[in-house]
């Protein structure tokens, strides 16, 4: 499916229908407004070289229609993480592939303190440059049968990049993953079907377009389904998100961890009770997290799983598949295997092992990176770096990132596990983060990160209950507010390097 093409199909079929209700701009844009927007900024955007245009602007209409225009123009858009970095990001996405245009905003750059550079337009003057006529023209055209107004636009294929988004970064440099047509209406379409999601649904849209959390679950799929989405540009105004939510009665929502915390602590009762699909993902969902929501929502949390490499999602629970803790069973026509680190072998139930995906929503490869591609990839099977394991029931049960694993005294060490057991025994609102630094004895020592003083004798009396005395943290160390990437993650990576400087010092 040629995602642009059915955004079209979409809009002729329901022109009143609302699509997008941008709670930051407070506008109210139907799929007839949409497609005449779309139209009138493909044109735009025709200007522009050919190949890779760069889009940085927040969540929002405007990012939304941006999308779909230089979809609609033939370009490629290369959606910028503005969160944190803006500047450098920008420069390191012209220089990966090779770009000069970055459609953004004053406002934004403004807002993250980011210089304008070589090669940014910005869509306030876009959008001033519109004139009656070009307004008019767009109008007529829209009203056209939808097969008229596909042939007029660029003739995309199912194998076309339509996206080209950035890894986190968390661990290494940012790898920039080109995903196609078919890969994200693929995942789209399985997702959506496991799920259940229908055309009477609304998406609250606030996470970030430049995550493909974001991009695949809040703009595309919004789009594909013909349904609502209301955008709202900070997920971190976690009262404000609340009261769109109460407001708007949204059906759906997708979030990590940290935001839902936020969402959790700073709504009244019921704000969220409309919602009948929620999903979090990106992290582990504590369980205390999900008997808050049904506590004070009545929403039942549900967990999932997924990369960028993937479309993004992997696995999902269900409300008729549902094992609390799991990551959920595979969404249809996506393969996993859990596979034996030294071995090779498929491992058995309950065996934790590398996962590896099959499918049509995985990527190609890396965007010129044939070394990477050659290492992530083998025989079609994506290596996520991701530990776990599938019981007996097909549900997939996620252990960590392979580089959150430490041998310490001959056995590995899940960090993660770590980690989750920690979080049980934590006051209310205090985060944490578990490293390791090394040790020339043990070769590690973990180190809990938590953002207040806590009773340490006590954790470690209740966590030793449940873990080895090798894998209980030798010291903990106070940062008041861990470093997140703009996804919501904790910037594991960050923490680390923090924590390594910390013992360095005092060594």
């Amino acid at each position: 499916m040629i995602l642009h093409e059915q955004f079209i199909r979409m809009a002729r079929r329901n022109p009143e229908r609302m699509a997008i209700i941008d709670r930051t701009l407070d506008k109210r844009v139907t799929y007839s407004k949409a497609l005449i927007g779309a139209i009138i900024l493909s044109k735009k955007f025709r200007k522009y070289d050919p190949g890779f245009v760069g889009v940085m602007v927040p969540t929002s209409a405007g990012c939304a229609l941006a999308t779909l225009g230089v979809l609609m123009s033939g370009r490629i858009p290369v959606m910028i993480n503005y969160s944190t970095g803006a500047e450098s990001n920008a420069k390191y996405a012209q220089q990966k592939c090779g770009f000069k245009t970055i459609i953004t905003s004053k406002a934004l750059l403004e807002k993250v303190g980011c210089p304008k550079s070589e090669g940014m337009v910005f869509m306030e003057e876009i959008m001033a440059g519109i004139g009656t006529g070009d307004k008019i023209k767009a109008a007529l055209l829209s009203k056209l049968p939808a097969s008229a107004i596909i042939n007029m636009t660029y003739k995309g294929g199912e194998d076309d990049t339509i996206a080209v988004l950035f890894t986190s970064g968390s661990e290494k440099d940012p790898k920039a993953v080109p995903l196609t047509n078919k890969n994200i209406s693929s995942n789209i379409e399985s997702f959506g079907s496991y799920v259940g999601i229908t055309e009477k649904d609304t998406i609250l849209s606030n996470l970030v377009f430049f995550h493909i959390f974001g991009l695949t679950v809040n703009l595309w799929t919004p789009l594909y389904y013909g349904i609502t989405m209301v955008t709202y540009a900070n997920p971190l105004d976690f009262q404000t998100v609340s009261r769109i939510a109460r407001e708007e009665r949204p059906t759906m929502m997708v979030g990590t961890p940290s935001f839902f915390w936020g969402y959790l602590h700073k709504s009244e009762p019921g704000d969220f009770k409309s919602v009948r699909i929620m999903v979090s993902g990106a992290d582990k969902c504590p369980d205390a997290l999900r008997d808050g929501y049904i506590q004070k929502h009545g929403v039942t949390l549900l967990e999932g799983y997924g990369a960028t490499e993937t479309s993004p999602v992997i696995s999902v629970n269900s409300h008729d598949y549902n094992r609390p803790g799991s990551t959920g069973k595979p969404i249809p026509g996506v393969q996993l295997r859990i596979e034996h680190l030294e071995s090779g072998e498929e491992c058995n139930v309950g065996e934790i092992g590398k996962i590896l995906v099959k499918g049509p929503s995985v990527m190609n490869g890396y965007y010129e990176d044939p070394e990477q591609t050659k290492e992530a990839i083998k025989d079609g099977w994506y290596n996520t770096g991701d530990m776990g394991y599938l019981d007996s029931d097909g549900y997939l049960w996620h252990s960590g990132r392979f580089k959150r694993f430490v041998k310490i005294g001959g056995e590995m060490v899940s960090l993660v596990k770590v980690e989750n057991t920690l979080e049980k025994y934590l006051p209310a609102g205090v985060s944490c983060c578990v490293v390791d630094v090394q040790d020339e004895v043990r070769g590690s020592s973990i180190i809990a990160t938590v953002t207040i003083e806590v009773n340490k004798s006590e954790i470690l009396k209740k966590m030793g209950e449940e873990l080895p005395n090798i894998a209980l943290p030798k010291h903990f160390v106070v940062i008041r507010e861990l470093p997140m990437m703009g996804t919501g993650k904790i910037d594991f990576r960050s923490v680390s390097k923090i924590v390594q400087e910390i013992f360095d010092k005092e060594s």
